[in-house]
C-alpha cells in the first residue's frame, strides 16, 4: 500500500490550491490537516520539517516537501504531468511560471486593505487581457489540444484553474478568448477534472474574511497597504 499523500496547509486556496488542482487531475487521493491555530504552525517549525518556515507543506512518498513550484514539478513528473523531453518541460515551465505570477495578484488580493483592493481588481484584469491571456490564446491556435505536446501537462490544469479563478472576479473575461473558452471546456470532460469541479470536492472556495483571519493569525501576517 503506497504511502498516504497529506497537505498542511489552511482551509482554503492560496498557494496549496494549484497543487490541489494538480494531485486531483492525476487521480491522487489526499488528506488535510488544516492549520487554524498559531501552535500547529509551531509545532510543524519545531519539528524542522518546514525547511523554510513556510507553508504549503507535502508529506508524499517520504519526503516533506516545501516550496510551490519544486512540489508541483514533482508531482507532475511522477505523474506524466510533466512532457516526453527537455523541450516540452521547458515550454511548460514558462506557461506555468507565467500562470503563477497572474494568480499571485488575486491570491494576494484579500490580504489587501479594503480600500485598495477594487484598484487591484483592475490592475489584474488588464494585466491578465494585455499580458497574460493572449500568450495562450495564440498556443492553442490552429486546433491544438493543450499547450505544450500531444498529452495533457501541468501547464493545462493550471490554465484551468486560472481561467475558473479569474472567471470569478470577472465574467465575461474569456468572451474575447474563444481558443481559452473551448480549452476550458475539453478540460471540464476531462474525469479526474470533472469529479474535482463538483460539489463536495477538495476544491476550496474563494477566501473568506474568516479565511483571511487565520492566515493573518496563525503566520502573524499584516495587512499590505
Amino acid at each position: 500500500m503506497s504511502e498516504k499523500v497529506v497537505l498542511y496547509y489552511f482551509n482554503g486556496r492560496g498557494r496549496m490550491e494549484s497543487i490541489r488542482w494538480l494531485l486531483a487531475a492525476a487521480g491522487v487521493q489526499f488528506e488535510e490537516v488544516l492549520l487554524t491555530k498559531r501552535e500547529q504552525y509551531e509545532k510543524l517549525l519545531n519539528d524542522g520539517v518546514l525547511m523554510f518556515e513556510q507553508v504549503p507543506l507535502v508529506q508524499m512518498d517520504g519526503l516533506q516537501l516545501v516550496q510551490t513550484k519544486t512540489i508541483m514539478n514533482y508531482i507532475a513528473q511522477k505523474y506524466d504531468l510533466y512532457g516526453k523531453d527537455l523541450k516540452e518541460r521547458a515550454m511548460i515551465e514558462m506557461y506555468s511560471e507565467g500562470l503563477t505570477d497572474c494568480m499571485e495578484m488575486i491570491i494576494m488580493l484579500p490580504f489587501i486593505k479594503p480600500e485598495g483592493r477594487d484598484a487591484q481588481l483592475s490592475t489584474i484584469q488588464g494585466k491578465t487581457t494585455s499580458r497574460y491571456f493572449p500568450v495562450y490564446e495564440k498556443a492553442l491556435s490552429g486546433g491544438s489540444q493543450y499547450l505544450v505536446g500531444s498529452k495533457m501537462s501541468r501547464a493545462d490544469v493550471h490554465l484551468m484553474e486560472a481561467t475558473l479563478m479569474l472567471e470569478e472576479k470577472f465574467p465575461t473575461i474569456l468572451s474575447t478568448f474563444p481558443n481559452l473558452k473551448a480549452f476550458q471546456e475539453r478540460m471540464k470532460a476531462v474525469p479526474t477534472i470533472s469529479k474535482f469541479l463538483q460539489p463536495g470536492s477538495q476544491r476550496k472556495p474563494q477566501p473568506d474574511d474568516f479565511y483571511v483571519k487565520t492566515v493573518i493569525e496563525v503566520l502573524n501576517m499584516q495587512f499590505s497597504r
